[in-house]
């Protein structure tokens, strides 16, 4: 076994912390990945996992291997692929993270399309609420809607989505249909946060020129996208949701839109990726096929790549 399969295995044991799912994952026998990882270990003179019947976790020197090991099998995939024309031969995995409801509605339902162009790749897709580490958590890229917080991430831009106010036709039955800002005080909003415990600045308007917070009553917080439509169709209150999701539920009637003059303000759509110079070629083609199947559901505007900055904080 040459030193950047031995390499890899310990990468994907560091990923995995587990010697059993890294074997799986990499369909070796398990005496196989612990025997290549004792031998990395006796070659570089330093222990680089700490083992127990529990756990496996990286030593200091360890997570500084792993980092450098990352860096240069990205270093030879690159090689490997800078001249290669037909992406039908992309091989990998790819490691992808996205809001639950893009993922559900608009990326799964098109991604047979895409293994079927690619068919030796494979795509393990996390959909979580949850703000994932790009970097320490092993993602190629993650798609992103609101805020951008990490300074050390680059950032591509999709475009922007625009968000609608809704309610249920039961709840506007017992609670009326409010019109003006005033009358938000006789409502209820579900309030979303990220974090459960944290206080929710309330309904969101856009003037044109400045986002303001209007505090709300409300009997109900969640902290992910499925609940937070689920706690509307069931008549608990007012939600901001991006028009996107929302046209189904609109067209059947269980959802109806509400207050259109008082919108909060559009939310940016982007990928983001740890390394510009590391960007394999099957993370390329994966992004440039998700940009394009977003285009029926975004505003697309030109790709530009930059340094990811703070905004202000979105609910998605």
């Amino acid at each position: 076994m040459n030193k950047l399969d031995v390499m890899q295995i310990f990468v994907r044991v560091a990923e995995l912390s587990s010697f059993t799912q890294a074997a799986d994952s990499l369909g070796m026998a398990k005496g196989g990945i612990s025997s290549a990882v004792n031998s990395l270990e006796a070659l570089l003179g330093t222990r680089l996992l700490h083992r127990t019947t529990r756990r496996v976790q990286l030593t200091q020197d360890g997570m500084a291997f792993y980092e450098r090991c990352k860096d240069l099998l990205a270093d030879m995939e690159e090689l490997e692929t800078v001249f290669l024309q037909d992406t039908t031969t992309l091989s990998g995995r790819l490691r992808v993270d996205m809001p639950s409801s893009l993922a559900k509605r608009i990326v799964i339902p098109s991604l047979p399309t895409f293994l079927r162009a690619h068919p030796k790749l494979e795509v393990e897709l996390s959909s979580t609420d949850r703000r994932v580490d790009v970097v320490r958590e092993g993602f190629d890229c993650v798609l992103r809607i609101g805020t951008l917080t990490d300074s050390t991430l680059i950032a591509r831009s999709l475009g922007r989505v625009k968000l609608i106010n809704c309610a249920s036709p039961a709840y506007l039955e017992q609670y009326g249909i409010p019109r003006t800002l005033e009358d938000l005080s006789q409502h209820h909003l579900i309030h979303y946060v990220s974090v459960l415990g944290t206080k929710s600045p309330g309904w969101e308007y856009f003037d044109g020129e400045t986002t303001h917070y209007l505090p709300m009553q409300g009997v109900v917080t969640v902290n992910n996208a499925d609940a937070y439509q689920a706690a509307c169709l069931a008549g608990l209150g007012l939600i901001q949701v991006p028009e996107a999701g929302m046209r189904e539920h609109l067209q059947r009637g269980s959802l109806v839109e509400v207050m259109p003059q008082f919108p909060a303000e559009t939310m940016p759509v982007s990928l983001i990726y740890a390394n510009r110079r590391h960007l394999s070629k099957r993370v390329q083609v994966f992004m440039a096929w998700l940009t394009e199947i977003l285009q029926n559901s975004l505003d697309i505007s030109m790709v530009v790549d930059t340094v990811a900055r703070p905004s202000r904080k979105k609910r998605h």
